[in-house]
């Protein structure tokens, strides 16, 4: 009894570090995408509203949305063009599947692959997670949100909704944005993330 007592603890501390460990994680995924919101040189915001801007509205951190998911990988996939806000037509692959479970349900998402993007040293192991659920319109972006991932040295790959984050779109109509393929809806409300952006008020 006492050996199982002992196991159990440390099994339990090890599960609590790292947690803890994703926790942080996330909280310097928000600190860097709030810096680069701050900037003049790499925001997406327009002059009125980074003069404004504070801070992104986050929804609370929930590990139960950070999934180790497996990753099948979709090698004979052909090339299309992706739909954006604009005439813009980017070419993307799928490049594999994300299956798992959330709250109970199965679900797969496509992953994708940039393919100009593909060719450049530092984005060569970059993939692309559009995705729609139905907390768009209401507290997310009504365009769909995004989560960057890098190639899986395994067959499983980490989607951690806490980081998913509005296109930049959302912020500013000069840009350009792919539409998340309908494959990628989600019919759950994903409230883990950026939420939807609040602009200040003219009198505030």
């Amino acid at each position: 009894m006492k050996n199982f007592v002992v196991v159990f603890l440390f099994v339990f501390q090890v599960a609590a570090g790292q947690q803890v460990g994703e926790v942080e994680a996330i909280l310097e995924f928000q600190a860097e995408l709030n810096a680069k919101f701050a900037s003049e040189e790499t925001s997406p915001l327009t002059k009125k509203d980074l003069k404004e801007f504070k801070t992104l509205e986050f929804f609370k951190i929930n590990t139960a949305y950070s999934i180790k998911a497996k990753f099948v990988r979709t090698p004979y996939e052909t090339p299309f063009i992706m739909k954006t806000t604009t005439s813009r037509e980017p070419i993307y692959v799928k490049y594999g599947e994300a299956h798992f479970k959330l709250k109970g349900k199965a679900m797969v998402l496509n992953i994708y692959q940039n393919q100009e993007l593909s060719t450049q040293p530092e984005y060569e192991n970059y993939l692309f997670l559009p995705f729609t659920d139905l907390s768009n319109g209401e507290t997310t972006y009504a365009g769909g949100r995004f989560i960057d991932l890098r190639i899986p040295e395994g067959e499983h790959i980490l989607i951690d909704f806490n980081r998913a984050y509005n296109p930049y779109c959302a912020y500013n109509e000069r840009y350009s944005c792919p539409i998340p393929p309908a494959d990628n809806h989600i019919k759950l409300q994903i409230n883990a993330g950026v939420r939807a952006f609040s602009k200040h008020k003219e009198n505030n």
